[in-house]
């Protein structure tokens, strides 16, 4: 999950490194419980930024979505390997022809107030996201009808064959069930009421949010008494406070410490492949990079692993396709290397001995300032004269959506199927085509991927889809990040995921 508004940037780095940045602000706390400090085995956990806003079918914040995912459950969730299990549908089935899929919830759920989860709440909850066309909608636009018969029941009709429906539905906690009196009474911004493991007890805004376990919870108490999470944007002043006991986890890291980390016996380093990816995109609505040769040149020209050292001091896997080798939909394919004599070859096939390019970067993801300044080098060996334009995430989005640009580059997180990493990136017209790629074999390989329910048959419509637009360099891809987290040793029953869901419903603190 988020690029644009449109999806969990987080990415930001992706922050991808897991970081939306979403700025501190102040003003006066909301303490729901008048809960002040922290109870016997609570866990302090360190997050990169405050988030926008605690509605999880509104934000697209990662920050606030770190603190979502133990307060709001989804119809289905990924497990630790990103296979998608029960939630609160304890069960589902479809129909012989694969146009309904009937869940079956759990009984006896509770709202963190005592009121009783139905399928009204799912029904509400879908019909908000699709009707006000909120962020997550794109993932509803196979959905047909939903109904709930019953209130234990619900039954979603699908245009056409959708292998992705489970991933769209509970994929990440952008679609998580919401209770209808929370959001109409506006108290789902600072004062979410949720399913989940841990309730919001209070939110002091630029500094704290604390959650205290849910003894209700339909999968069982948390071990935690609760989890407060402060907002801390500087890696060495988070990994100062983990140090002092101050804080018990942080994804706040920094990168060029992480080797030095992993042999320290004080702190637990805990490390793995995410499904993010990172890429570069050029205007293909801009003559010069319409042409393929053109972008195929970028291509060679860069040193991608000079980018991930530079930018995530080798935490990183190279990749020249979206997809991660930890999926099943992976593919090995590297079809460039850097070969400046081939890009030249192919700028002067084009017809280009030289251009200038505006390449659009933002403060919030050093990185892709750090990377505009590495391409000045390697762009300029091939006669592409760069020019960086670095504006805040906001303006960032603004400019990107208004096509005014030459290059830039940016990641995607919140991917499970393959689907999330191709479609609405790459189909012509595609909600995040910002680059205005277009490929007639491309379209209907994705629409095929779509609707193939066969797993076999899916890998492969999306393995040719995917050698095109690495071919054609829609997008330049360039790594997955890895997730880097750090925490006590005292912590225990974590586990740092791919997907980057801080879930902390088995987590313990020992003594």
């Amino acid at each position: 999950m988020i690029k644009n508004s449109r999806r969990t940037f987080l990415l930001g780095s992706l922050s991808a490194v897991a970081l939306a940045a979403a700025g501190c602000s102040t003003g006066e706390g909301v303490d729901i419980n008048n809960t002040a400090g922290g109870a016997a085995g609570a866990l302090v956990a360190a997050i990169s930024g405050e988030p926008d806003k605690l509605d999880p079918n509104s934000t697209t914040s990662y920050n606030a979505f770190q603190v979502l995912e133990n307060v709001f459950d989804t119809l289905v969730e990924p497990d630790d390997s990103l296979v998608m299990q029960p939630a609160l549908a304890e069960s589902w089935e479809t129909s012989d022809d694969q146009l309904t899929w009937t869940f079956t919830l759990r009984e006896g759920v509770k709202w963190h107030d005592g009121a009783d989860f139905s399928s009204q709440d799912v029904l509400y909850t879908y019909r908000r996201i699709i009707d006000e066309e909120l962020s997550s909608s794109w993932r509803f636009s196979a959905i047909e009808d939903i109904q709930a018969p019953d209130a234990t029941t619900v039954v979603i009709t699908v245009k056409s064959p959708s292998p992705n429906l489970l991933a769209n539905l509970g994929g990440f906690k952008g679609v998580a069930i919401v209770q209808q009196a929370n959001v109409e009474g506006g108290g789902i911004t600072t004062r979410p009421i949720g399913t989940g493991p841990f309730k919001v007890d209070s939110y002091t805004q630029g500094d704290t949010i604390k959650l205290s376990a849910n003894a209700d919870y339909w999968g069982g108490a948390p071990k935690l008494s609760g989890i407060t999470f402060r907002f801390i944007s500087e890696p060495s002043t988070a990994l100062a406070a983990l140090r002092a006991g101050e804080i018990q986890w942080t994804d706040v890291v920094p990168p060029q410490q992480v080797e030095t980390l992993g042999n320290d016996s004080a702190l637990s380093l805990g490390k793995v492949g995410s499904n993010d990816y990172w890429y570069l995109a050029a205007n293909q609505a801009r003559d010069t990079w319409k042409d393929v040769r053109v972008r195929q040149a970028i291509a060679y020209a860069i040193d991608r692993e000079a980018i991930i050292q530079a930018t995530q001091y080798g935490n990183a896997t190279l990749n020249q396709l979206a997809i991660p080798a930890s999926s099943d939909y992976y593919v090995e394919y590297s079809p460039f290397t850097k070969d400046v004599e081939r890009a030249k070859s192919l700028m002067s096939e084009a017809g280009v001995s030289s251009a200038n390019m505006t390449f659009l970067a933002t403060s919030d993801y050093p990185e892709t300032v750090t990377v505009a300044q590495l391409l000045a080098d390697q762009l300029g060996e091939i006669g592409i004269t760069v020019t960086v334009n670095t504006v805040d995430f906001a303006t960032w989005l603004d400019e990107q959506g208004k096509g005014n640009f030459d290059l830039l580059m940016m990641g995607w997180l919140g991917n499970i199927d393959p689907d999330d990493f191709y479609y609405s990136q790459h189909v012509t017209d595609g909600g995040n085509n910002y680059q205005k790629y277009s490929n007639t074999r491309v379209d209907e390989l994705l629409n095929q991927g779509r609707t193939e329910t066969e797993q076999g048959a899916r890998k492969g419509i999306y393995e040719e889809a995917a050698k095109i637009i690495a071919d054609e360099c829609s997008y330049i891809y360039l790594y997955n990040p890895d997730v880097v987290q750090v925490h006590s040793p005292k912590l225990t029953g974590y586990t740092v995921r791919g997907d980057r869901a801080i879930r902390f419903r088995a987590a313990e603190l020992t003594s």
